[in-house]
């Protein structure tokens, strides 16, 4: 090694604390992380979601972006547990603060706090848990909040779109196993099953400008809603085909102006992420997930959700680990959509 190379890197770096950095992002990174030549201790403390400050008074003083849980799931069809998806997703440690594709630290270039769960009033009624989840979404977006979700099951997201779509139909971007667009059985059109049905029909949710990616199984004689309503389905077997480049090609040729991002953990093979209430095998990798919401980047993200972890089939914590990765980088979105702040 050269002996005056070396005797820089000794000058610059023998006696530097591990708090030290000439890259600007990094220092921001690094304040909020270190005190002292302390770091903070990510399993110390009150769990929240990617570590973010936990705010109760959001509607009084708001934050630029709320993430937020929906503990709910009396819409599933086949395994419950989703309603303890929240929790899960707050317990995984070190989630961020740096997002390493885009180069970002959301925490440190927002207004971002963990504003607790939604309230509501009964665990035993679906249509109530709908009508407090619509109400509250509503209030979030009066106050000037951008919102990040944790599910609950799928059917949350009906609510959620009626909240931030009323008056301006939003178009989506959505990853997941099925595509979540069948119509109503056993008594009720609200199960999980079909809220992007019932979004387009109640004028809140753009069919055209819907993209859902992923999709697979054998309910597909399910959701002939998706492609009779103008939505583009890349079903997984021309996803494998495709591949991710084309894909976000095509996400970006139809999910224009203001969209909803809406991820279900089932989208993942279920040998990566087997705690979810309706496991798919064929399905995408972590990574594929990453590639997928990374590329959507600079798209106008006014909010989304991470649904369908149910923590007691997920022995290793493998699917609550991807589950909070996906809302991280949902929260980089809402950071770069370009009408933030505008």
């Amino acid at each position: 090694m050269d002996a005056e190379k070396l005797a820089a890197l000794r000058a610059r770096f023998e006696d530097a604390s591990g708090a030290e950095t000439e890259d600007p992002l990094f220092r921001r990174i690094i304040e909020s992380q270190f005190q002292g030549d302390r770091r903070a201790w990510p399993f110390a403390g009150l769990a929240t979601f990617c570590g973010a400050p936990f705010q109760a008074d959001a509607l009084t003083n708001p934050p630029e972006i709320g993430l937020i849980g929906v503990p709910m799931d009396l819409g599933v069809t086949n395994r419950a547990g989703a309603r303890l998806g929240p929790r899960a997703i707050r317990a995984v440690e070190r989630i961020g603060p740096y997002e390493p594709a885009l180069h970002m630290a959301p925490l440190t270039e927002a207004r971002v706090a963990d504003i607790g769960d939604v309230p509501m009033a009964s665990r035993f009624s679906l249509d109530g848990c709908h009508a407090d989840i619509e109400s509250h979404f509503k209030g979030l977006r009066q106050a000037g909040i951008r919102t990040v979700a944790a599910g609950g099951d799928h059917s949350i997201s009906l609510p959620i779109l009626k909240a931030l779509g009323a008056g301006r139909p939003l178009g989506m971007v959505h990853i997941d196993a099925h595509a979540d667009t069948g119509g109503p059985y056993e008594g009720t059109r609200f199960h999980h099953g079909g809220p992007f049905r019932e979004a387009v029909l109640a004028g809140v949710l753009d069919p055209e400008r819907t993209i859902q990616i992923g999709i697979r199984g054998g309910a597909g004689y399910l959701w002939e809603f998706s492609t009779a309503s103008g939505m583009t389905l890349i079903q997984m077997h021309e996803f494998s085909q495709m591949g991710v480049p084309a894909v976000l090609d095509r996400v970006r040729q139809v999910a224009t102006g203001p969209i909803y991002v809406s991820f279900d953990v089932d989208a993942v093979d279920p040998g990566f992420a087997p705690g979810t209430g309706t496991p798919e095998v064929g399905g995408l990798t972590p990574l594929q997930v990453q590639q997928l919401l990374r590329g959507l980047a600079g798209l106008d993200v006014v909010g989304g959700d991470v649904v369908e972890v149910a923590p007691q089939y997920d022995a290793g914590t493998a699917t609550a680990q991807i589950g909070a990765q996906a809302m991280f980088q949902i929260l980089c979105l809402l950071v770069r959509a370009p009408s933030f702040r505008t």
